[in-house]
């Protein structure tokens, strides 16, 4: 029997970063610039008002469906399959269009992986996989296998789980 995969969907599989980024500089006065965005974390950028206001975008219809594929993300994954057993455990129910934008999408990026393994929940203990690669802290922290964190503005100062920085770092660690 293959091992398994979860792998978390925003910011790990799809540049929901970028996405918010895109957003921010089509608005009406933006205060940064594009490589400043890509330096610095919202916290660290935003005041209260500003960072409430883009992550509000989220309930938009429309979001989750043309967020950017992550670098690397396809290939790496396809690779995976040949070794492992793939499943997709986002978030979903928080974000009430997430849901079917969340399905589309993988449809779209990442037909090879059946409907099945798609886990839509809100609280990642319940996941029974050998890894987890993700870019919140906090899900790593209750998973019982072995977690990757996937490296994001917003966890760069968390040590605690190993650090995979790009889908080549996650081919060199699980292929």
């Amino acid at each position: 029997m293959k091992q398994r995969i979860a792998i978390d969907m925003d910011d790990v599989m799809a540049d929901t970063h970028a996405k918010f980024i895109q957003l921010y500089l089509e608005g009406d006065m933006p205060r940064y610039t594009y490589e400043e965005l890509k330096e610095k974390s919202f916290h660290e950028l935003f005041d209260e008002h500003e960072y409430k206001a883009i992550s509000e975008r989220v309930y938009e219809i429309g979001f989750f469906r043309d967020i950017p594929v992550m670098e690397g993300a396809q290939d790496v994954i396809a690779d995976l399959m040949n070794k492992y057993d793939i499943f997709i455990a986002t978030a979903a129910q928080e974000f009430p269009n997430s849901l079917r934008e969340k399905w589309d999408w993988l449809g779209e990026h990442f037909p090879a992986i059946s409907w099945r393994n798609y886990v839509f929940l809100g609280d990642k203990s319940v996941l029974n996989t050998d890894f987890l690669i993700d870019d919140l802290p906090r899900n790593l922290l209750t998973f019982q296998g072995e977690g990757l964190l996937f490296d994001a503005l917003h966890n760069r100062d968390d040590q605690q789980f190993k650090r995979v920085k790009s889908w080549q770092d996650i081919a060199n660690v699980l292929l």
